[in-house]
C-alpha cells in the first residue's frame, strides 16, 4: 500500500469522524446505538399477534389444535430438535418419512391454505399410528424449526437416548396425546 493510499484513507476517517461530531452536535440527545435502531425496526415490521388472534386464521380442519401452554412447549421441543438434527420438516419430507415407516410426533400449521396442501396429512398420520397436533401459525413453526420460511408441517423423530431434552419430548407427547382424543 503506497502513502497516497494510506493518507487518502486517513483523509476520509477525518471527514466521517467530523460529520459524525456535526450531527451529534446539532441534536440533543446522543445517537442510539446500530442494535437498538435495529430492534425498533424489527418491532415495527413484524406486530406482535397474539394466541387469540392466531386462532382466528385457524382453517377447518385443524383439529386438534393445541392450547396455549401446549403449544409453547411444541415450538420449544421444535427448537431443540432441529439443533439436534431428528426432524423432517415441509410436506414432502413428512410424508417420505412416514413412508420409510418413521415414528414420533407431527405438528401441522393450521392456518395453511389451501386446504389441499395439508388435507391428506392427518389421514396418513393416523394410518401409521403418529399423533399429531396443529399450531395456530406457520410462521412460528417455520421460526422455532429455525427456518426463516413458513413451515407448513414438521414431523419430529423418535429421539435417540441421551438426548437432553427428553423430559420435554415426553411432555409434549403426553399433551399431543390428551388433546388428539
Amino acid at each position: 500500500m503506497s502513502n497516497d493510499d494510506k493518507k487518502v484513507k486517513k483523509d476520509k476517517k477525518e471527514k466521517k469522524s467530523k460529520k459524525e461530531k456535526q450531527d451529534t452536535s446539532m441534536t440533543d440527545t446522543p445517537p442510539a446505538p446500530p442494535s437498538a435502531e435495529k430492534a425498533e425496526k424489527a418491532s415495527e415490521k413484524a406486530p406482535v399477534v397474539e394466541y387469540e388472534e392466531r386462532i382466528k386464521a385457524v382453517n377447518c380442519i385443524s383439529t386438534p389444535l393445541a392450547s396455549k401452554k401446549t403449544t409453547k412447549k411444541v415450538h420449544k421441543l421444535v427448537k431443540k430438535a432441529s439443533g439436534a438434527k431428528w426432524m423432517r420438516r415441509g410436506v414432502k419430507e413428512v410424508v417420505k418419512g412416514l413412508r420409510k415407516g418413521e415414528k414420533g410426533v407431527a405438528v401441522i400449521a393450521g392456518d395453511i391454505y389451501p386446504i389441499d396442501v395439508i388435507s391428506h396429512l392427518p389421514v396418513l398420520l393416523e394410518e401409521a399410528e403418529v399423533p399429531y397436533i396443529f399450531v395456530p401459525s406457520k410462521v412460528e413453526l417455520g421460526a422455532a424449526a429455525s427456518t426463516k420460511r413458513p413451515t407448513s408441517c414438521v414431523l419430529l423423530r423418535e429421539p435417540k437416548s441421551g438426548f437432553d431434552a427428553m423430559d420435554l419430548w415426553n411432555d409434549v407427547k403426553g399433551a399431543v396425546a390428551s388433546e388428539g382424543k
